[in-house]
Parts: C-alpha cells; sequence; structure tokens
C-alpha cells in the first residue's frame, strides 16, 4: 500500500502536506533506528518518500520513561487533531488487530500490552527466527481507539483466507 500512495504522489496526483498520521503500536525498548521498530519502518519505507509534515507524524515512543503516560498522551493527540478519519492496519493470523489479541475489550484504549507466546512466536520472523530478541511487550491503539476511527480499512493475513 505504502509503494502505490509514494508512486501517487510521485506523480503528482496526491499530497500528505496536511495529513496527520497516528501509527497503532510499537515495540517497547527498541531503539528508534532498529530496522524493526514501527517508528524505522514509517520512515524507511514512506514518511521520507512524501511531503508530510513532520509534526503531523505521530508515532508511539516504545522508549518514554513514563508508557502509561505516553499512552495517554497518544489518546489526548488524537483528540485532539479531531480523532482518526482512517485507520488502516492488519488482522494477524490469530486475529490480532495491532497489539490487541482476540478477546481483548472493545472500549480499550491505547496502553502497554504483553504480547502473547502465539504472537511473539509469529514475529520471530523479523528477528532472525530467534524469538528471545523479539520485544515482550508493546505499546498498542486499543480496540476502542480503532473503532472510534470515521473509517476502518484491514488486510487479512489469515492463513487460506479467500476475499
Amino acid at each position: 500500500m505504502y509503494k502505490k500512495l509514494i508512486e501517487l504522489f510521485k506523480d503528482g496526483k496526491v499530497s500528505f502536506k496536511y495529513v496527520k498520521t497516528f501509527n497503532m503500536d510499537e515495540y517497547v525498548g527498541l531503539p528508534r533506528d532498529h530496522p524493526e521498530s514501527y517508528h524505522y519502518y514509517m520512515f524507511e519505507n514512506f514518511f521520507k518518500h512524501i511531503d508530510i509534515d513532520p509534526k503531523n507524524v505521530h508515532l508511539l515512543d516504545g522508549n518514554a520513561p513514563n508508557l502509561e503516560k505516553e499512552c495517554v498522551e497518544y489518546e489526548e493527540k488524537i483528540k485532539q487533531s479531531g480523532g482518526v478519519d482512517l485507520f488502516v492496519g492488519g488482522i494477524g493470523p490469530d486475529g490480532h488487530i495491532a497489539f490487541n489479541e482476540p478477546g481483548s475489550s472493545l472500549v480499550s484504549r491505547t496502553r502497554v500490552k504483553t504480547l502473547a507466546q502465539d504472537t511473539l512466536e509469529a514475529n520471530a520472523r523479523f528477528f532472525n527466527n530467534d524469538i528471545s530478541k523479539v520485544p515482550k511487550q508493546a505499546l498498542t491503539v486499543g480496540v476502542g481507539t480503532v473503532m472510534d476511527a470515521r473509517e476502518v480499512l484491514f488486510d487479512s493475513f489469515l492463513r487460506g483466507c479467500v476475499y
């Protein structure tokens, strides 16, 4: 999706000058420049290729000194911006959305989550298949945060899924 958006930008068909972004999650403890941090991923694969104003890019800080405060402030930033028009994300193999595992509260807000064993195992592929290198916690928007968006677009990564 990001490649297509970059292509549209380069072709002069779309501008991101006034777009505000709010990423859905971030690992706790990974440096921003770690190749598997969502901060790094978004800048390398999207933001540095478009005309977005850096002050409009909002990413959770998994290295904040107070993670709970970071989550509360993130929710406040979303609220102050007028809410989210469109959340774009994926549904994981076990049905998780962001780092909200199946059974997460439908009214949950941005918070610190301890990752389920299934999630750790699935994400080990991003860490040279070494599960010990996968961060055990992440910051994630809550299901309630996602449901507050005016539009939600999810791609399914379920095995054998038929569209």
